[in-house]
């Protein structure tokens, strides 16, 4: 896999270097020569490309689950161009997910440091936030990513400050944003589920029901929703459905935290 993804790199280079000469070629043909920058101002633009190219790398590896692989990739980024900042900010997220969360902080400071009004990058930091126990003090970088305007994925945003406001049961400020975010998407399934949790611990079960009956006819659904389905047909006393419910996650996820805490009978 190392292999294929050096392979790709060499390949994108060579397109660069092949386009830059076809450049070079069709000026050379006018009647003025194409003016010739020093060397030391081609540098920097260079070494930016190439650690961009790490970095969209190391995001592709990330998101495929390859977590070793991304974060070599987006090591390589940062020694190539050490003020790239998104290459610190997804390295953040990689580092997250391998638990390492004083390297991932250092990495997002760093990356905030860089870029303090990037959008993705404060939404990035409040989903970190949110994930380490700090969800109050995220909330604030989930607002910066929404009121910035140039800001394509908004709707993340709300999504995320919605997830996060339900784990403090702020249920209303969670409700407003998820609905936010179904303006910008009506079918996603997160944040279906996320109104299925709201629903669920304001005691309204047939109305979490309908709403886990649409992410399941959306999605596959993923252990959490699974394990909501479950608590709130038990709520209901479908015990049938209960118990068909709890084979599905038993079969998709038995390492998962839901199911464990299914066999400890944890169901609240």
């Amino acid at each position: 896999m190392k292999v294929l993804h050096r392979i790709f790199a060499s390949c994108c280079f060579r397109a660069v270097a092949l386009t830059l000469v076809a450049v070079s070629s069709a000026l050379a043909q006018q009647s003025v020569a194409p003016p010739v920058e020093p060397l030391s101002s081609m540098t920097p633009k260079d070494a930016h490309t190439r650690a961009k190219l790490h970095t969209e790398l190391g995001s592709l590896y990330f998101r495929n689950g390859d977590l070793i692989v991304a974060l070599e990739e987006l090591t390589i980024a940062i020694s190539i161009d050490a003020n790239y900042a998104q290459a610190y900010s997804t390295r953040g997220l990689v580092l997250y997910q391998i638990k390492e969360f004083a390297s991932a902080e250092k990495d997002f400071q760093r990356a905030l440091d860089l870029a303090p009004k990037d959008p993705q990058i404060s939404n990035n930091y409040g989903w970190f936030l949110c994930n380490t126990g700090k969800e109050k003090e995220s909330i604030e970088y989930f607002r910066r990513a929404i009121n910035d305007p140039l800001y394509q994925t908004p709707a993340l945003a709300h999504l995320n400050a919605g997830t996060c406001y339900a784990r403090i049961n702020e249920l209303d400020l969670a409700e407003d944003y998820i609905r936010k975010t179904l303006r910008y998407m009506p079918d996603n399934p997160q944040a279906l589920l996320q109104l299925a949790n709201i629903s669920y611990k304001r005691g309204n079960y047939d109305a979490a029901k309908e709403h886990l009956k649409k992410v399941v006819r959306l999605s596959n659904p993923n252990a959490e929703a699974l394990w909501l389905f479950l608590r709130v047909e038990r709520r209901l006393g479908n015990s049938s459905d209960e118990i068909s419910l709890a084979a599905q996650l038993r079969r998709k996820y038995p390492d998962s935290p839901e199911y464990q805490e299914f066999l400890k009978g944890n169901f609240e």
